[in-house]
């Protein structure tokens, strides 16, 4: 018998070796040489596809597809006996944790290795044709206990938008100068995705498709290594794990261990070829959305590699050290480390899978349930989060919480009710669940690559609790009703409230349908019920040319699923009458958006992808290349994304700019670019200074070169929460309480207005409630605006000193942008 299965498994492998080899490299398929010129996406499909087609030890699978159409797929690549029980290998490592019901184990190890997450870091995608052809050709032992997944090209979109321009503009052959055309990528280059979002910055918000679609086929595998391949600077060879701190505290000994174990692993083959590397810096494992982070706070090893080149290095371009950097070079090391990788995994299969079932364990964790109460739509958009991450919740029985009080920022109690989430840390994900939810994140080092404060509490604007014990909840789904329309068609008018972006968005749904709508500026009572400011009132005397008033309204309310209120009268109890000068009509607003060179492509595209996506209403994209020439009597609001507009905002384009908001316009202008009207004639804008920055004697600056780099962030603001006072009276803060947590991205500040429209600021006693602020930063916080408005004839200009869609995960701050676009302006 055991020759008969010796024979059987011999003439299996000689097949598989058989078909092997007779497989066509990427080269060969390709009809070039790999690395002479850039492969299109759908080139990459087709080799990935013909591997598939031709071995039956690799299977791939479509998970989605780009907002462009482009394919979204992984390859599956293991020995014959593990493709054929590949599911049962997927169940059973879900098992080994909990995340899937029943009794499994695991041996086999799991590896993921994603490519090109930024599109003009072309070379790992053409690393992944290299990749995996080297593994089935060459590697098939390593492939006996271990499952490699692929993903040939995260960001196709990006990926094809630098490809097709460096292949128009090339010379031929490629220039190596620094200088030329090829090198110097137009505005807004490959790296993001269509929307021009970061996709490495979105693992965790998940506000992206890409990201979205990812995330259903990475909670089926949960594997133990995830690899994501990047490219740097042109000057900077090649950075592999181990990371810099700091170190998020929930990452285990032993993830910080083998980091070490795969860097030398890595280290042994570059040495032998004499590369350059380099390990320990720069990339730390703190913010949770990233490529290495999202993975390694979901149990894996997660890791970053970076290649020297970027959307810079084309086919080949000479570095400052005067030495040719080809993308030959490039994918090729991309290969090595991606294939050291799998082996030292496949030798440490059994260990992997030890340590990955420990990590699960959360009961060393501090909070073991954060108690989240608010309006049902914000508890809606969290729950939607949570639904993308396979994250647990429920809702609160009745009883007594202990804890720490997020709105007050110290230890509080509060007593739980049904309509209280519940999101607690007994769970398998229940460490991601504190990297998202914990009020601050511990830092063992303030030199961070991003941001350090993202509490979701903060960013969906709930009132929280973080408790010690555990509360117990029942558990619930995020379906609503599928009517919510109370029709009456003897009604006077309808009522709709006004604190979310889906009012906002039912709102101008009405408006592109011609319903005319209507908002208070005061508080008011009718018919016993209390209504707050920005209050939509939908008469039936304003919209007598429409017919079938009533089934119109509440086909718009069904779609967004808002909630009408008829009342018979127009007559209130309390405020103001229907027909008052502060019951104001809501104009049909004609939106411009301001792109280009100058703007900042990832504001833009936040933007662009805010309208779009989530406010559904249409928007006219200007380019500052005729910014000046254009008409601005075709629209009723303009918005500068964060930017840098000297060059665009010339002395005529700036007459012609106030001229038309003296007229009736309305100017919304984000974060960075304040900087453009900052002290400038006409606007009463301006930087708040420090006493030290005034201080024209200033000593200076006698640190050591050593330490300069430390002695500097003391001036900056590594994204951080604080808490500002809203004057929720002023059409720009309708919908919202006192108080809003703002994320402060920089260290930039300006002056209170001394004549009013000061919406959000920050106190004279401002101090962050999360994340790192340098010393001297801190001192210009206090007094300073978040948002204003300041009038300019019978037009204005909204300032977003704080960008309050940045990255889209922000959610509470969205509602202040819909206030801006439609509810500001009406004096």
């Amino acid at each position: 018998m055991r020759r008969i299965l010796f024979g059987f498994l011999s003439v299996l492998l000689f097949s598989l070796s058989a078909n092997a080899q007779q497989l066509k490299s990427p080269s060969e398929f390709l009809g070039y040489e790999l690395g002479s010129t850039f492969t299109r996406h759908h080139q990459v499909v087709d080799y990935f596809r013909y591997v598939a087609e031709t071995l039956n030890n690799v299977k791939l699978e479509e998970y989605g597809k780009t907002n462009e159409g482009r394919l979204l797929q992984v390859a599956y690549v293991s020995s014959q006996n593990n493709i054929d029980n590949l599911d049962n290998i997927r169940q059973n490592n879900l098992k080994q944790i909990g995340i899937q019901a029943g009794e499994g184990t695991n041996d086999i190890a799991i590896v993921w290795l994603s490519y090109n997450v930024h599109g003009n870091e072309s070379s790992s995608t053409e690393a992944s044709m290299k990749t995996i052809y080297e593994l089935v050709t060459q590697k098939q032992a390593w492939l006996e206990n271990t499952v490699v997944i692929i993903d040939p090209c995260i960001n196709p979109d990006g990926r094809d938008r630098y490809v097709n321009w460096f292949k128009q503009v090339r010379s031929m052959p490629y220039n190596k100068l620094q200088t030329a055309k090829e090198h110097n990528e137009p505005w807004p280059g490959g790296r993001p995705n269509h929307y021009l979002f970061d996709l490495n910055r979105d693992w965790a918000w998940a506000t992206q498709v890409e990201s979205q679609q990812r995330l259903k086929i990475y909670n089926k595998w949960m594997p133990h290594i995830h690899v994501d391949f990047h490219e740097q600077g042109i000057n900077e060879p090649y950075y592999f794990a181990p990371a810099a701190e700091p170190y998020h505290e929930i990452i285990s000994d032993w993830q910080r261990d083998f980091q070490t174990q795969i860097g030398r692993n890595n280290a042994k083959y570059f040495d032998k070829e004499g590369w350059l590397y380099f390990t320990g810096e720069r990339f730390d494992l703190l913010y949770p959305s990233y490529g290495d982070t999202y993975p390694t706070f979901m149990g894996a090893i997660g890791m970053t590699y970076e290649q020297a080149g970027h959307g810079r290095a084309g086919l080949g371009i000479m570095n400052d050290e005067g030495d040719e950097l080809t993308l030959k070079d490039r994918l090729t090391h991309h290969t090595t480390t991606g294939l050291s990788t799998v082996e030292i995994s496949s030798k440490n299969a059994v260990k992997l899978n030890t340590e990955f079932r420990n990590y699960f364990n959360t009961s060393g964790l501090k909070y073991k349930s954060y108690i989240l109460r608010g309006g049902e739509d914000k508890l809606s958009s969290l729950k939607t989060l949570l639904d993308r991450h396979e994250i647990k919740y429920g809702m609160a029985n009745s009883t007594s919480v202990k804890g720490f009080d997020y709105q007050s920022n110290r230890s509080g109690s509060t007593k739980t009710s049904g309509t209280d989430l519940v999101v607690s840390t007994d769970q398998p994900k229940g460490k991601m669940v504190k990297a998202l939810f914990e009020p601050e994140a511990k830092l063992v080092d303030s030199l961070t690559y991003d941001i350090t404060a993202w509490s979701l509490p903060y960013a969906y604007g709930l009132q929280s609790f973080a408790s010690t014990t555990l509360v117990e909840a029942t558990p619930t789904n995020n379906k609503k009703p599928a009517t919510l329309t109370n029709v009456d068609k003897s009604a006077y008018a309808y009522l709709a409230k006004w604190n979310h972006v889906k009012d906002a968005e039912f709102l101008g749904q009405l408006l592109q349908n011609n319903i005319r709508v209507r908002f208070s500026e005061t508080p008011f009572t009718i018919e016993g019920k209390n209504y707050d400011r920005g209050t939509l009132i939908i008469v039936r005397g304003d919209n007598k040319k429409l017919d079938n008033f009533d089934a119109s309204v509440a086909e718009v309310a069904d779609k967004v699923q808002r909630e009408l209120t008829p009342v018979k009268t127009g007559f209130v109890d309390r405020g103001s009458d229907f027909g008052s000068p502060n019951v104001k009509l809501v104009g049909k607003q004609k939106v411009a958006l301001v792109s280009g060179d100058g703007t900042s492509s990832l504001s833009f595209g936040a933007t662009l992808h805010f309208f779009e996506t989530q406010l559904k209403y249409p928007v006219t994209v200007l380019d500052t290349d005729y910014f000046g020439r254009t008409d601005f009597d075709n629209f009723d609001v303009i918005i500068m994304p964060e930017g840098w507009y000297s060059s665009t905002l010339n002395e005529s384009t700036m007459k012609k700019l106030k001229e038309w908001i003296r007229g009736g316009g309305k100017l919304i202008v984000i974060g960075r670019a304040l900087g453009s009207f900052a002290s400038k004639d006409g606007f009463s804008l301006k930087k708040y200074k420090s006493k030290d920055e005034d201080d024209t004697n200033k000593e200076a600056n006698l640190d050591s070169y050593e330490t300069q780099e430390r002695e500097y962030i003391k001036e900056l603001i590594t994204g951080s929460i604080y808490k500002a006072k809203v004057d929720n009276t002023h059409p720009l803060g309708y919908g919202y309480p006192t108080s809003y947590h703002t994320l402060k991205l920089s260290d930039n500040a300006y002056q209170l207005f001394k004549k009013g429209g000061n919406v959000a600021y920050l106190p004279k006693d401002a101090k962050q409630v999360s994340g790192f602020v340098g010393s001297n930063a801190a001192k210009k916080q206090g007094n300073s605006l978040v948002f204003g408005q300041e009038r300019m004839g019978r037009g204005s200009v909204v300032y977003f000193v704080d960008n309050p869609l940045f990255r889209g995960f922000w959610e509470n701050g969205k509602l202040f942008v819909c206030n801006a676009v439609f509810l500001t302006n009406k004096r």
